[in-house]
């Protein structure tokens, strides 16, 4: 009988993913939880047990919570800091996939003090990228700049927009709209969303980055005073930012966010042939010279256990498998705020939900 106890929250396309990779692994007893009867039926199936319940009913989540070690979250982001304060009380563990900065902070003050452990930001940007970017930053004697990108695409785009959803839109549109940390001179700031246009190539493809918010989780916090310079742009195709801007600025759609979602989710399909690209570059001295790191990385969509199964999904719940199994093996601490930077890259690449970033 697996003997680690846990409970997700949501049954979309993430949760879903989640169960499928743990109850694959033999080791996990999963009870899915999620308002909607019809989500819960597919993404449970004979893999874990259903549970209907309102997350905001908190006498409902702290029943269900109650026998589990465990609680991942792949709910929105506005819903987390309740489940957070429930999993205080429950003395359970606590994991999340969240961007929003918000959000974690309030988690952050949920943890203190806490005899079990709040892990926020376990998904592929807050998550995996801060790993992949600490672990570079480790590498010299001083370090001038880390520079990450990360962009969840669709390899065959045929819209204005050149993009599909691939994961929550209201993620998306958080990521667009809110303010972006990062470090400049020295310093941390906060820059303006869909500003810092670049432009790259990568295997000869040519595509276009900008600010987000969110996406470096808490490495700024973690580098400050140890770095000149740190940001974390997404990648897009080019043209996709100008067409944004027009969006959000012109016709003044980032005040209206629930009209935009609707938009968003009326016009642009899901799709699940998608690549999740990784480009990370760090620059210090080592030994008396200028020198560079990078790692770079492109992640397909694939068939897992008998469906095609999107990249998107497949790294954000390989991300936070990966971080309950690292957790649950002794790997991670045990209590309090643990930040996604504590995790060493190499063990969580030797991880086998790991290995699928491999």
């Amino acid at each position: 009988m697996p003997d680690r106890k846990v409970l997700v929250l949501g049954a979309g396309k993430i949760g879903g993913a989640i169960v499928d990779l743990l109850h694959g692994s033999g080791d996990y007893r999963i009870t899915l939880a999620d308002t909607d009867k019809s989500f819960l039926a597919q993404a449970a199936g004979d893999r874990a047990q259903a549970l209907q319940i309102d997350v905001a009913d908190k006498k409902a989540l702290l029943g269900a919570m109650q026998g589990q070690q465990a609680v991942l979250s792949a709910l929105p982001f506005f819903l987390n800091p309740g489940v957070a304060e429930a999993c205080a009380e429950a003395g359970v563990h606590y994991f999340d996939l969240t961007e929003d900065v918000e959000t974690t902070r309030a988690v952050r003050k949920v943890a203190a003090g806490s005899k079990t452990a709040f892990v926020p930001q376990c998904g592929l940007a807050p998550g995996f990228i801060s790993i992949v970017g600490h672990h570079l930053a480790n590498k010299f004697d001083s370090l001038r700049q880390v520079h990450m990108r990360v962009g969840a695409l669709p390899q065959f785009p045929a819209n204005a927009l050149k993009y599909n959803l691939t994961w929550s839109t209201d993620g998306l549109i958080n990521e667009y709209c809110n303010p972006c940390e990062a470090i400049n001179q020295g310093r941390m700031v906060e820059m303006m969303p869909l500003e810092g246009l670049e432009h790259f190539s990568l295997d000869g493809i040519d595509y276009e980055c900008f600010n987000t918010s969110g996406g470096l989780g808490t490495l700024c916090e973690t580098l400050e005073g140890k770095v000149e310079s740190l940001n974390y742009k997404t990648v897009r195709y080019p043209g996709h930012c100008a067409v944004m801007k027009m969006l959000l600025e012109d016709l003044r759609l980032r005040e209206r966010r629930g009209l935009l979602k609707d938009i968003m989710e009326q016009s642009l399909p899901i799709t699940h042939q998608d690549v999740v690209l990784i480009f990370v570059t760090a620059t210090g001295m080592r030994e008396g010279r200028l020198t560079q790191e990078s790692y770079a990385k492109k992640i397909y969509a694939k068939e897992l256990r008998g469906h095609l199964m999107s990249a998107i999904q497949i790294t954000t719940a390989a991300g936070i498998c990966a971080m309950v199994d690292l957790m649950f093996d002794g790997h991670l601490p045990q209590s309090g705020f643990v930040r996604q930077e504590m995790c060493d890259l190499e063990r969580f690449l030797e991880n086998r939900f790991g290995r699928h970033y491999e």
